[in-house]
């Protein structure tokens, strides 16, 4: 399995691994992570993943895998319309789509399809060896399943046009712009991302959850004003948690709250 799945308390750390090849993307990662959130979702003991890329391979992913003569190919119409459903299951989905929070830990260099997995999840972490790229374009292709547009809702459109046309970002850019939340020494990437992820991991999970939903989903609702009355639902289903009751009995009684998921 090229992708790997350490366990430590409360987070799982994913690691891309193919080092030989800088991690580059093949169908066997998109594969791996669908398997392995799968089995995270249901899994109520991990409140939150990091992913990463071997280290070995100096970088969170070349991207596709180029050797491959199929690559960026399509055999018919009709292969690409039968395949529209495998496409649904693109990387920028899965993690989008999965429920808890995601930490992408960027020790490296992130191209073409690693670079859009890195902001379909939900927080940066850069090492200052870090570096975006989306070369598409120059391989007369774009990049895909709205990996540009994804970028600008991070970013703004003008720092995404820029990477779309093939501009590199590095770890110093991509901290200065928001693209990273977090830029550190590379020898402390993973120190810097497991406490944050420690920290979500102490959360409240139902509230944590909720509170990607909202911003996720949100950001597909036209109107603030309709995103704000579903929030009201979120709001009013996590306010009957037993959490969210000590929670708040914890604060009056000046101690720590007991977190159960419940």
């Amino acid at each position: 399995m090229p992708v790997l799945k350490e366990i430590r308390g409360h987070v799982a750390i994913l690691t891309l691994s193919r080092p030989d090849a800088r991690n580059a993307w093949d169908e066997d990662f998109n594969e791996g992570l669908e398997s392995e959130l799968a089995a995270l979702e249901k899994d109520h003991e991990i409140r939150c993943v990091v992913l990463t890329g071997d280290d070995k391979g100096s970088a969170f992913s070349a991207g596709a895998n180029l050797a491959d003569t199929t690559t960026h190919t399509v055999a018919s119409p009709a292969a690409f319309i039968t395949a529209i459903p495998h496409w649904r299951k693109f990387v920028a989905n899965l993690l989008t789509d999965f429920p808890k929070p995601v930490i992408a830990a960027v020790n490296g260099y992130a191209i073409g399809i690693g670079c859009i997995a890195t902001y379909c999840c939900d927080l940066i972490v850069a090492s200052e060896r870090a570096e975006w790229r989306l070369p598409q374009v120059r391989l007369g292709i774009m990049p895909a399943y709205g990996g540009a547009v994804r970028l600008a809702r991070w970013v703004g459109k003008g720092h995404a046009m820029k990477a779309a046309l093939g501009h590199p970002i590095d770890a110093a850019e991509a901290y200065r712009i928001g693209l990273a939340q977090w830029l550190v020494p590379h020898a402390d990437l993973m120190e810097r991302a497991m406490a944050v992820a420690d920290d979500i991991a102490a959360l409240p999970p139902l509230a944590a959850r909720l509170a990607k939903e909202s911003l996720t989903r949100g950001l597909d609702i036209p109107s603030i004003r309709d995103a704000s009355e579903v929030d009201v639902y979120r709001f009013m289903a996590l306010s009957q948690t037993e959490d969210s009751k000590d929670a708040h009995e914890a604060w009056r009684q000046k101690r720590t709250p007991t977190v159960r998921g419940q």
